[in-house]
C-alpha cells in the first residue's frame, strides 16, 4: 500500500491487572514515553496518543507528543483510535497503524511493514511470530492464530490452536496485537457490535472475522516482543530494558 502512515496509540488508565499502566516506570522511564519514542523512530508521518485520562494527557504533552482525549466508554482500543481519527479529521484513505500502548519493544520492521500489506482483498494487516521453547503456549495471555495458505487469518484464540492429535505439530503462531488499516476500514470496524466469539475469547479481532473482514497475518522472525499485561510481564520488561537501554 504505502509507507506514509499515521500511528495512533490507545492508552487507557483503567487496566484491572496493572492500574494506570501507561504511567508505570520501566527502568526509570514511563511505559508511554517508551511507546512515543518507538513511534517517533518509525516511518510514520505523525503519531497521536488516544487516552481518556487527564494525568496521561498531561504527561504525554510534557513529552512534546500529540494527544487526543477520548471517551471512557470504549470497549476496545480499536473503538478508541476510531474516535481519535475522527477528532483529528484524518482523510478516509489515510493508513493507520494501531500500536498498542503496552508493546514498547515492538520491532520497527513490523511497524513499518504492516501498513504496506493492507489491500482491497485484506483490508486489515497484523503480525505473528512462531512459538519457541521460551514461550508458554498454554498461557491464555499468549494469543494464537491459525492462517490459510494465503496468510489470511482463520481464527484467533487464547486456547492452543490447531489441536494436534499426533502431538508432533510444531507450526504454532503467536499473534502480536498490532494492526494496520485505512481510516475508512477503521471507522467501519468501530460501528460493528461485539460478537459472541469476541466476548467469549476477549479478542476484538474476532469481531472483524465474524463480520467478513479478511485479516492478512504476516509472520516475522523475532523473539517475542514483551507485551505488558501482568505484573510478571512488567518484571520481564524491566529486566529486558536494563539489558538493552543505552
Amino acid at each position: 500500500m504505502t509507507n506514509r502512515f499515521v500511528i495512533i496509540v490507545p492508552a487507557r488508565a483503567a487496566s484491572t491487572r496493572l492500574p494506570n499502566k501507561p504511567m508505570i516506570s520501566i527502568n526509570g522511564r514511563s511505559l508511554i514515553s517508551r511507546i512515543i519514542d518507538l513511534a517517533h523512530s518509525s516511518n510514520a508521518i505523525n503519531t497521536y496518543i488516544a487516552t481518556d485520562n487527564i494525568e496521561i494527557k498531561s504527561h504525554v504533552e510534557s513529552l512534546g507528543a500529540n494527544v487526543v482525549m477520548t471517551s471512557e466508554d470504549h470497549a476496545s482500543g480499536t473503538d478508541r483510535i476510531a474516535e481519535a481519527a475522527k477528532k483529528i479529521d484524518l482523510p478516509m484513505n489515510t493508513p493507520i497503524l494501531n500500536l498498542q500502548g503496552d508493546e514498547p519493544f515492538m520491532p520497527l520492521q513490523i511497524i513499518n511493514k504492516l501498513p504496506m500489506l493492507v489491500s482491497k482483498d485484506a483490508p486489515i494487516s497484523t503480525a505473528c511470530i512462531g512459538f519457541n521453547e521460551k514461550m508458554d503456549i498454554k498461557n491464555p495471555n499468549e494469543v494464537k492464530v491459525v492462517r490459510s495458505k494465503s496468510k489470511k487469518a482463520i481464527y484467533f484464540s487464547r486456547s492452543v490452536i490447531p489441536n494436534s492429535f499426533s502431538f508432533d505439530y510444531k507450526n504454532y503462531f503467536k499473534h502480536l496485537g498490532i494492526y494496520a488499516y485505512t481510516n475508512q476500514t477503521l471507522q467501519e470496524l468501530s460501528k460493528l457490535d461485539q460478537t459472541a466469539n469476541e466476548k467469549t475469547e476477549r479478542l476484538e479481532q474476532l469481531r472483524f472475522l465474524d463480520n467478513g473482514f479478511n485479516i492478512f497475518v504476516e509472520d516475522f522472525d523475532y523473539d517475542t516482543p514483551i507485551g505488558i499485561d501482568t505484573p510478571e510481564d512488567l518484571e520481564a520488561a524491566i529486566t529486558f530494558a536494563k539489558k538493552n537501554d543505552k
